[in-house]
Parts: structure tokens; sequence; C-alpha cells
């Protein structure tokens, strides 16, 4: 709605309006927020198989996934309330240096990095256990 009166069939508004400027909306909001860094179907498909193997072994009993907009977060928990136990992370920017997946600990060590996410999850194919001092 506008305060200006209805056009008639075959008229026109004049070009000195300053509200004449035609902006896609799409364009704008790609712009503006850039769309987060997400997991794509195989790979979180890989990610829950693991997820489901360490809860049946009652390593892990929750998961948290965060969509960043440099990174994705997979974060696996033993109790909801506390820090996480891993996290798998999808970093693109770093895929043609030393590779966009990685698996890190509590303190924040990367356990392992690599390009493929088959075969940076391999590390949990490995009995990981949680030292507490």
């Amino acid at each position: 709605m506008t305060d200006q009166p209805d056009l008639r069939r075959g008229e026109s508004r004049t070009a000195d309006s300053s509200s004449s400027i035609v902006v896609d909306l799409t364009e704008y909001k790609q712009n503006k927020d850039p769309l987060p860094v997400t997991f794509h179907r195989r790979e979180l498909d890989a990610v829950l198989w693991i997820y489901g193997r360490m809860v049946g072994e009652g390593e892990w009993r929750d998961y948290a996934i965060d969509h960043l907009k440099d990174r994705a977060v997979f974060s696996v928990f033993k109790r909801s309330g506390e820090m996480p136990l891993f996290r798998i992370e999808k970093n693109p920017k770093l895929a043609a240096k030393q590779g966009a997946y990685s698996v890190i600990n509590t303190h924040g060590v990367i356990l392992k990095r690599g390009h493929d996410l088959q075969q940076v999850l391999k590390i949990f194919n490995k009995s990981l256990k949680l030292v507490e001092k």
C-alpha cells in the first residue's frame, strides 16, 4: 500500500519517484547473510552411523549439530549438560590445504584431519576412551 493514487489503465508513474529502484530479494539476502555451511546427506549418514554404533556401546548419549557461517559442527556428548567429548567439523576453507574434515577432542586437540570424511571417521574404529583425572 502506498500513499499514491491508483494508476488507471495505460498510465505509468514518473521516474522522479525515489522508490523506483527494483531489488531482487534473493540476491539481497545472499549478499547480506550468506548461507551457513552444512553437512550433505551422505556426510550426515556417515556421522550418524558412527554415532549409532557408539550409542549402542554406551559411550555416547547425546549430540548437537551447528551450522555456522564458516563451518559445520557435529558434537557428541556423554551427558547433555557437559562439554562435548568430540567434535566432527567440516570447514570448507581448509579443503585445499589440510582437508575440510577434522575430529577434535574435548581439549581442542585435532585427533585426525583429512579430505575424505570416511577416512577421518576411522579414528572411532579404535577404542577411544575419555581419561578423567
